[in-house]
């Protein structure tokens, strides 16, 4: 039996969303790679929701059975506005995955989790055999950090703790990250914390020495991932 009056079903992304046809192109794109049957990864963000409405029509129109692994709630619900059944990490291993980013730099390293998955999206990507980053022309830069902090995820009680040693990495600034629709900081799937940290220059070892942190559950730096990018 379904419900009469499903909030969800009246439910759309909420936001406008910047550089649409491009990102519109790159979502096209990634529908037109899915196969009948597959297990898909689904990150977060307006270009992934994008490229699951496009596979939602592909599946509507040529009977497509398709699987998604969502990276957040919004995406989720997305997932069950669009007639896209969902499953997780626990019962299948995705075929590929497709995610969006915040920077990416010409060695194909990225700054991610402006929307604050960046924990399940790394989680999933490292469980993919194969990784797709859509990407319109605002997302290339010659070096990470130039418009983006790096977002890192940090357990509540280490809040403290955490600044103190971030300032070992020397940042520019380290600011809490406040939410917009609700009084307070942002909490994330995990029920958890994320500070932005500014770099002058993002290193190579950066990822680890902020993953070494006591307290950080995961920073948004994906350096050195095998990932292909999919330009508008």
């Amino acid at each position: 039996m379904k419900w009469n009056n499903n909030i969800i079903n009246s439910q759309s992304w909420g936001k406008s969303i910047a550089r649409m046809e491009e990102k519109e192109n790159v979502a096209q794109r990634i529908a037109a790679m899915v196969e009948d049957g597959q297990v898909l990864g689904a990150g977060s963000g307006s270009t992934s929701y994008l490229a699951l409405l496009a596979i939602a029509e592909r599946m509507k129109r040529e009977k497509l059975r398709i699987k998604a692994i969502p990276t957040s709630l919004e995406i989720t619900m997305a997932c069950t506005r669009m007639g896209i059944p969902v499953t997780n990490l626990d019962e299948h291993r995705p075929d590929w995955t497709f995610d969006g980013a915040d920077e990416i730099d010409p060695q194909r390293s990225l700054i991610k989790g402006r929307g604050g998955a960046m924990f399940r999206e790394k989680l999933l990507i490292n469980a993919s055999p194969r990784t797709c980053i859509m990407a319109d022309s605002s997302k290339m830069v010659s070096r990470l950090g130039m418009n983006f902090p790096v977002p890192v995820e940090v357990f509540p009680q280490a809040l403290t703790y955490v600044g103190q040693a971030l300032k070992e990495l020397s940042p520019k600034r380290v600011n809490l990250r406040m939410a917009e629709g609700k009084d307070g900081p942002v909490i994330t799937e995990n029920g958890n914390l994320i500070v932005d940290v500014w770099f002058d220059a993002v290193l190579s070892e950066t990822e680890q020495a902020l993953k070494a942190i006591t307290g950080v559950i995961e920073s948004g730096l994906f350096i050195g991932y095998d990932v292909e990018i999919v330009n508008a």
